[in-house]
């Protein structure tokens, strides 16, 4: 990755909760525990897994800057979503911790040297993974789930109008009931 790529990620990464709490903002909070299907999650229970990965995120960021070359955990989210009740948790608190978490590592990371880029930890699912590896992922992380809560809100929408969600297929293919 280049200084000017991984600046621009950096940046993106750091508006993360922004476009975040905007994107809230265009679904009603009595759809949040709406599920568009058995294997799929509410936005209810996005917003708990986001402040969970964060959690996990802020300890690997940190592992890449103060232990480079160390293990970091790997976590099963649907297991964690079932078995830590994500429908029963706050998704508010749970937003509040994922801003705080990632305010914190964005000011960790965004005046690190370039050297510090490379450093890598080995991730029991994705084998040797660098820091730039890591900003990838993270940066990506929030704009697919809210990809993900617009496709929830859109099968709830559908379903209002009588129509179902075929969880099989895109979130956006719908049939009639």
């Amino acid at each position: 990755m280049t200084p000017a790529e991984r600046h621009s990620k950096i940046v993106a990464y750091g508006e993360a909760d922004e476009r975040l709490i905007g994107a809230l903002k265009q679904f009603p909070k009595e759809m949040w525990q709406f599920k568009p299907g058995p294997n799929r999650w509410s936005i209810h229970e996005i917003i708990v897994h986001l402040a969970d990965s964060e959690a996990n995120s802020y300890i690997r960021c940190r592992r890449f800057i103060a232990e480079p070359g160390a293990s970091v955990m790997a976590y099963d989210e649907n297991r964690w979503a079932d078995l830590l009740n994500y429908h029963g948790q706050n998704p508010e608190e749970a937003l509040e911790l994922f801003r705080l978490l990632r305010r914190l590592s964005h000011r960790l990371i965004k005046d690190l040297p370039d050297a510090a880029w490379s450093n890598t930890v080995d991730h029991p699912e994705n084998g040797l993974m660098t820091m730039d590896d890591w900003l990838g992922v993270y940066t990506s992380h929030v704009p697919d789930h809210i990809q993900q809560m617009r496709a929830t809100h859109a099968a709830w929408m559908a379903e209002k109008k009588g129509q179902r969600c075929d969880p099989d297929r895109s979130l956006f293919e719908f049939s009639q009931k």
